[in-house]
Order: structure tokens, then sequence, then C-alpha cells
């Protein structure tokens, strides 16, 4: 199908998707526009990765739409979603390297399973985007070589090899040193740009996101909480919003994970 004029690249309709018979996500729509940086921001269990999930089509909603570039992804078969996820890029936690792989081969990765460009081509095009990230003398190194900024850097000359349409990021930001993070921030929004292409952020640095994303949604609990560029966000006297910026102990975000009664589960095991 050819591209749509729709304002937005990727629309969840009304979507619940759970795994077994627990849901994770309920009824959640939302809609990220394109060329912009989206950050899902939450507490942990909130349905942010499964999110992702959803989006390049690792799992089918139970119901509900995820659309791409206005296409639904529940009903296409494994060749059509193959295609759509040439559209995509995926920034995995920590990277996620061939750890066999030298850092020129983990970039050209992609390039040799998508497209039958020549080696010449090939070799350019990875030089050019580990120069964008800052990395092109790093070529020859071996995963266990990097360090863990210099890493995630390569992940992500790796996830903008194809140019994709629509990147994916899950905890960029995970584990890195206060430099490293501001690089990596400052690259996603760069790399963003310069490609025209459409971001969405799964993190729980919520300082350091809302320095680069252009919209917010708060995920807690399979739903979508709050929503709202970062100046509102914020501003927001939502009590989930205001718990999880300000890192309270108290609040809608409970300690306890559910479950029985305390004495009574006490009494039973007596």
């Amino acid at each position: 199908m050819p591209p749509t004029t729709n304002p937005s690249l990727v629309e969840f309709r009304n979507l619940t998707f759970g795994y077994t018979e627990r849901a994770v996500l309920e009824g959640v729509s939302l809609s990220i526009p394109r060329g912009k940086v989206t950050a899902l921001i939450g507490p942990m269990g909130g349905g942010k990765t499964t999110t992702l999930r959803l989006m390049g089509g690792q799992s089918r909603a139970w119901s509900g739409q995820m659309l791409f570039d206005g296409q639904d992804i529940g009903p296409m078969d494994q060749g059509q979603l193959y295609a759509v996820r040439r559209r995509m890029g995926m920034l995995f936690q920590f990277g996620a390297l061939f750890t066999d792989m030298t850092v020129f081969d983990n970039v050209a990765f992609q390039m040799r399973e998508h497209t039958d460009l020549p080696e010449e081509i090939i070799r350019d095009l990875v030089m050019m985007k580990l120069h964008a990230v800052g990395l092109r003398g790093a070529q020859d190194m071996m995963p266990s070589e990097l360090s863990g900024g210099m890493a995630r850097r390569v992940a992500l000359a790796r996830t903008v090899a194809l140019d994709p349409m629509l990147i994916m990021y899950d905890e960029p930001f995970a584990g890195l040193d206060p430099i490293s993070l501001t690089v990596i921030g400052d690259l996603i929004r760069r790399l963003n740009d310069a490609l025209g292409a459409t971001s969405i952020i799964v993190t729980h640095d919520i300082q350091e996101s809302l320095k680069i994303v252009d919209y917010v949604y708060f995920m807690a609990g399979g739903v979508i909480r709050a929503e709202g560029t970062p100046d509102e966000l914020r501003a927001s006297k939502n009590d989930f919003v205001r718990q999880f910026v300000h890192g309270e102990m108290d609040g809608p975000v409970p300690f306890h994970y559910p479950g029985a009664d305390y004495h009574q589960d006490l009494n039973l095991r007596t």
C-alpha cells in the first residue's frame, strides 16, 4: 500500500492486549505524529515496552487496532509484516549488539539482510552512519572492547542503517554516565530531524527525555494517565505524573503488588 497523508504515523485505536489471561494494556488510544519525537514514560510494568512490541508486530492485539502509516498491523501475514519492519528501526535496551561481529559488521547487518547493495556501497553507508555517531574510527573494534556509551552509539548507528520512517528506543539512557546520556539524547534528536523520521522513546529518565521530545504519553497500569508537551507534563497536577516526576514513594503507584490481605495470608501459612 502507498504511504498515506495521515499526520500520524502510528495510531492505537482502543487497543487491549495482555499475556495469558492478564491484560497489560486496556483500551489504549494514542497517536504518534510524523516527524516528531514522542516519549512513553511511567513506572515499570505500565505497558510501555509492550506498546513497542505491538508497534513492531511482535505481539498482536486482543482487540482494537494498531495502525502504521495507515495499515493495520494485526491482520498482516509474515511476508507483509517483514516488509513493514524494513521501514522501522529498533534500539534495544543496552544496545544488543552481535558480540561476535565487529562494529562495522553490526552496522552493515541490516543492509546485507534487506538489500542487494554491493559491498563498496555498503562500506560507504556504514562509514557515514558511524561518522554520524562519532565512531568512524571504531569500525574494526569488537563489542567487548567498547565502553557502554560507545556500544549504545554503535547500536544507534545500526538502528538508523536503512533510514527508517519509525525509530523505536527501549530505555536508550539505561546504564549510561551523565556525559554519555547527554550525547545519546542529543543524537536521538539530531538524527530524527536529519532523517525526517518519527521517534518513540520508552524511558524512565524523565528529566533527559523532556529535554528532547515534542510530546509525552504517561502510562501506568496499562492505560494512558496523562499526555501533553514537556512543559504541560512538568506543570501537571495529575497524581500519577507528580509521583513519578518527583520520585515519591507515596501515591497512586503502590509499593505492594496486589495480593491477599497480609494478615490473612500469614494465617494461611501457619
